[in-house]
C-alpha cells in the first residue's frame, strides 16, 4: 500500500508542477486518510470524488451535496467553496466562491483531478466475502426486477417495440434465417471454461446434450466429423430440459468495490452460440443502416463521436448499469418473433437456470448473463431498438430505413452498453429505455457540459482527459508475474502520456525486481522501457536481420490437453478459416493458460 501512494504523490507532484499549484497537503490528506481507511481510500472513496467532479463538469457547478467525506473551504459566509481537498486544481476549473465551472476551465487541471482521484478506481482486487453475497444478491434481486419490468409492459409497448425492431432487422433476420433453416450454421467452442468443467481439446470430447438443440443443432450434424464416425455418438447422453446443466454464476476480481459477476454457459450451449454469433454479426455489418448504428470490434466510431460531443454538446453518452443481466427474454423473442428459424435457434441455445452462490438453481427471466456468447449483440440491438423508439416520438419525420440513415448516421452509436444519442432527444430516450427495464447509469451518462465518455475515451471541449489507470498492486519479487507485466504496461502508458515523476518512480521499482530491464520498442515482447524510439541492443539475429535484447519475456503456456481420433478431425473441420493452426502444437495444448510467467531470453526489441 505504502508503494501506492508514493505512486500517488509523484503523479500529483507533476501534475502540480504542470498546474502551478502544489499538492503537498493534498497527499498529507491521502497519506492520513489511506492509514486509517486502508486501500479502499484510493480504490472507492477517492474514485467517488472523481465521479462527482465529472457530474460536477456536467452540471456546471459544485453541490455540497457531493464529495461526501471531504470538507469544503469557503471565503465568505455563505459561500459554496470548494472541497479543500485538491484545492489548488479545483480552483483552476470552478469559481472558487460560487463554486460556479469557469467560463474558460483549465482542462490541465481537469486531467489532473480524473488522474489522481480515478487512477486506482479498476484495481483488480478480491473484494471481501460479504461484497461478494451482496453482488449475488442484486444478481437475484436485478431477476425480480426483470420479472417486474416485463409485467408492466403493456400490448402497446410490445407492438411497438416489435415495429421498430423489424424495420431496423427484419432484411438482416431474414437471410439469418434462411441460413438457420438450411443448416449452414457453423458451431465452434470458444476459448473460455464452460460449467461443465470443459477446457480446450476436451471440449470435442462432448458427453451430454440437451435435447433442446437438436431441431436446429443436431448431434450428428455437429459433434462428429461425418456419420462414418456415427457408433461415437452411443457415448452421448440427452439431457431433458430439466435435467440441463445450469449456467455457473461465479465472481471475478473487478474493484476492491464489487466483483464482476458471469455466468459460464455449458459447453453445448456455448458451441451452438457461438455458431449463430458469427453469421449474426456477419449480416449486421454486411447491411449499411445497422453498420453506422452499431459497433461490435471497432470502438473509435463511439471515442469519435464523444469528442464531437464534447465540442458542440449535440451529442449526450449515455452508460447503463447491469446492462445485459436487465436485457428481458421476453424482449429477446420479440426482436426474433418474425423469424421462427432463428427465434427457435435462439432460444433452443439460450440456458433457463442460474446455479447462484448461497441462492441455488434459479429460472432465468433475463435473456443471458454475461458470458453468453450472444449476450453483446443481442443486447446491442435490444437498446437500439428501444433508443430509435424513443428518438421515434420525437421525430415528425415517417421513419423507414433510408430516413433513419440520413437522419442518424454519425448521431446514433451504440457499443454494448456504450450509447450515443443526439442531446435533444436524451430524456425521451432515457425515459424509453427506463420502461423497458434498463438503468441508465446518471453519473457515467452525459449530455448537459462538455465532459463525453465513451469506450474507454474521456473528452472536454475536444480535448482528450483519458487517464492512466493502474491494474494491479505494483510486485516486489520477480515471481509476481502478473504484478509485473500490468506494472511495465503501466510505465510506459504514463510515459506516453508524458509523466516523468510517476516514471522514475516506476523504473526503480522494476530495477529492484528485474535483473534485466532493457529499453525497447513499444511493439517489443520483452518487458521494458519504452522511451521514444530509443532502443537497447545486445546481438542481432542475422536471419531476420533484427536487433535483439535480453530481458524477461511473458511465457503463457495452454495447458496440456491431447486430441486425436474423431474430434481432433472435427476440429480442424469447422475451423473458420483456411489458414493452419497458428499453434502447430494446439492437439497437444489447448485451452487458456492457468498461470502466467516470464523468462529471460533474448528476443526482438521492435
Amino acid at each position: 500500500m505504502k508503494s501506492l501512494m508514493l505512486l500517488w504523490k509523484r503523479t500529483a507532484d507533476d501534475l502540480a508542477v504542470r498546474c502551478c499549484t502544489s499538492a503537498t497537503m493534498d497527499y498529507k490528506i491521502v497519506q492520513g486518510r489511506v492509514n486509517h481507511e486502508g486501500l479502499s481510500f484510493l480504490t472507492i472513496t477517492l474514485a467517488n470524488f472523481g465521479k462527482d467532479f465529472q457530474k460536477s463538469l456536467d452540471q456546471g457547478f459544485v453541490a455540497r451535496s457531493q464529495y461526501q467525506g471531504f470538507g469544503f473551504k469557503t471565503r465568505t459566509p455563505g459561500s459554496a467553496g470548494l472541497p479543500r481537498f485538491l484545492g489548488g486544481f479545483l480552483e483552476r476549473v470552478f469559481d472558487t466562491a460560487s463554486g460556479r465551472l469557469l467560463d474558460e476551465p483549465d482542462v490541465l487541471a481537469i486531467l489532473a483531478i480524473r488522474q489522481l482521484t480515478l487512477m486506482f478506481s479498476k484495481m483488480e482486487l478480491e473484494c471481501s466475502d460479504a461484497r461478494k453475497r451482496q453482488a449475488f444478491a442484486s444478481y437475484i434481486q436485478c431477476e425480480e426486477e426483470v420479472r417486474d419490468s416485463d409485467r408492466r409492459l403493456s400490448d402497446k409497448n410490445m407492438s411497438d417495440f416489435r415495429r421498430i425492431s423489424t424495420m431496423l432487422f427484419a432484411s438482416i433476420f431474414t437471410k439469418v434465417d434462411r441460413e438457420v433453416y438450411r443448416g449452414e450454421v457453423l458451431p465452434k467452442h470458444g476459448p473460455g471454461g464452460t460449467a461443465d468443467k470443459l477446457r480446450g481439446n476436451a471440449k470435442f470430447r462432448q458427453s451430454t446434450w440437451p435435447i433442446r438443440l437438436e431441431t436446429y443443432f443436431p448431434l450428428g450434424e455437429n459433434v462428429i466429423p461425418n456419420w462414418r464416425f456415427s457408433d461415437q455418438l452411443a457415448a452421448v447422453d440427452y439431457l431433458e430440459p430439466e435435467a440441463e446443466i445450469p449456467v455457473k454464476v461465479i465472481s471475478v476480481p473487478k474493484t476492491l468495490k464489487t466483483p464482476r459477476i458471469i455466468g459460464m454457459e455449458p459447453t453445448a450451449m456455448q458451441y451452438a452460440q457461438q455458431g449463430l454469433l458469427t453469421i449474426i454479426l456477419k449480416e449486421l455489418e454486411r447491411d449499411y443502416l445497422t453498420d453506422s448504428l452499431l459497433g461490435f470490434d471497432d470502438q473509435t466510431p463511439n471515442q469519435r463521436m464523444a469528442r464531437e460531443g464534447s465540442l458542440s454538446g449535440e451529442l449526450a453518452t449515455l452508460d447503463l448499469s447491469d446492462a445485459s443481466d436487465r436485457v428481458s427474454n421476453q424482449l429477446v423473442r420479440a426482436l426474433f418473433a418474425n423469424h421462427p428459424h432463428l427465434l427457435g435457434a435462439v432460444d433452443a441455445c439460450r440456458s433457463r437456470k442460474a446455479d447462484v452462490p448461497g441462492w441455488g438453481v434459479q429460472r432465468l427471466a433475463k435473456f443471458a448473463s454475461m458470458g453468453s456468447a450472444l449476450t453483446f449483440p443481442v443486447e446491442a440491438m435490444v437498446f437500439l431498438t428501444i433508443v430509435i423508439l424513443g428518438i421515434s416520438r420525437e421525430l415528425s419525420l415517417p421513419l423507414n430505413r433510408r430516413t433513419l440513415f440520413k437522419e442518424l448516421s454519425g448521431q446514433v452509436r451504440i457499443y454494448g452498453d456504450d450509447i450515443i444519442i443526439p442531446s435533444k432527444w436524451v430524456h425521451t430516450v432515457v425515459r424509453e429505455l427506463e420502461l423497458f427495464g434498463a438503468r441508465v447509469n446518471t453519473s457515467k451518462s452525459y449530455w448537459s457540459g462538455k465532459f463525453r465518455e465513451s469506450c474507454g475515451r474521456e473528452y472536454y471541449a475536444g480535448q482528450d482527459v483519458s487517464i492512466v489507470k493502474v491494474r494491479q498492486p505494483l510486485p516486489t519479487r520477480r515471481r509476481d508475474a502478473t504484478g509485473v507485466i500490468s506494472t511495465v504496461s503501466l510505465r510506459n502508458q504514463l510515459r506516453i502520456a508524458g509523466y516523468e515523476e510517476p516514471v522514475e518512480y516506476l523504473d526503480s521499482t522494476m530495477w529492484k525486481v528485474l535483473s534485466h530491464y532493457p529499453r525497447v520498442d513499444i511493439d517489443s515482447p520483452v518487458l521494458g522501457r519504452y522511451e521514444w524510439g530509443l532502443v537497447d541492443s545486445d546481438s542481432y539475429d542475422s536471419d531476420y536481420q533484427i536487433p535483439l535484447v535480453k530481458g524477461w519475456v511473458v511465457s503463457a503456456e495452454p495447458p496440456r490437453n491431447s486430441l486425436d481420433g474423431p474430434g481432433a478431425l472435427l476440429k480442424y473441420l469447422i475451423k473458420d478459416s483456411d489458414l493452419p493452426f497458428a499453434d502447430p502444437r494446439h492437439l497437444m495444448r489447448s485451452g487458456r493458460p492457468q498461470s502466467v510467467n516470464i523468462k529471460l531470453r533474448k528476443s526482438s526489441n521492435r
